[in-house]
């Protein structure tokens, strides 16, 4: 059976060794060249660990001239470790200093509004008629169309439109009897033309 091949994080481990070990400064092509005689990292796969390592801050890399010098000391990791357990710790002090100002608050609170007696029966009230518009609103909605704003709606609509239909009747009447006293034509007579019936009629 073939040997199984070095996870990523197994490559990881084995190039900060070189670091770590040697104490010392290398370029790519270097790392590429030491990474399989070493350590057995495939060459191809050294680029892609070395920039894990450097994205992860524990490999440090800087240009000197034309060249890109990589290092890592030991102590190096050990360092961020302590640097993230830090931040953690004080992210917590944070978090625990705020919530002891909640809680106090809360107290604070609490000793302005005793419960008392009349209290308690106040806010059961106070719940009770909340229950009781829900239930009004309900109703409300459910009969819609009995809504007095949208019974005033209505009306006004029915007004209007009324009120359009006279200024139309009005015009037809004051043509027709302009018509009739130019061509003296029959009133019947037009109101066939026009096929307008008898059962036609003013609106008053």
């Amino acid at each position: 059976m073939a040997p199984r091949g070095l996870s990523l994080e197994e490559k990881r481990i084995k190039l900060l060794e070189i670091f770590h070990e040697s104490k010392d400064f290398y370029q790519l092509k270097e790392l590429e060249k030491l990474g399989p005689k070493l350590k057995g990292i495939v060459s191809q796969t050294v680029k892609e660990v070395l920039q894990s390592l450097v994205d992860d801050g524990l490999v440090q890399g800087d240009k000197i001239g034309a060249s890109n010098f990589f290092w890592s000391f030991p102590s190096q990791r050990g360092t961020i470790v302590q640097n993230r357990l830090d931040n953690v710790k004080e992210t917590r002090t944070s978090y625990e200093g705020q919530l002891a100002e909640l809680k106090t608050a809360i107290e604070h609170e609490r000793t302005l509004r005793p419960l008392s007696d009349s209290r308690a029966a106040a806010l059961e009230q106070l719940t009770s008629m909340k229950k009781q518009f829900a239930v009004l609103q309900e109703e409300i909605d459910a009969y819609g169309a009995c809504d007095p704003v949208k019974v005033e709606e209505k009306r006004r609509a029915v007004t209007l439109a009324h009120e359009a239909a006279v200024r139309w009747t009005d015009n037809y009447s004051i043509l027709l009897s302009h018509f009739t006293r130019q061509t003296g034509m029959d009133v019947q007579d037009i109101r066939r033309y026009l096929e307008i019936g008898d059962d036609y009629e003013d609106i008053f």
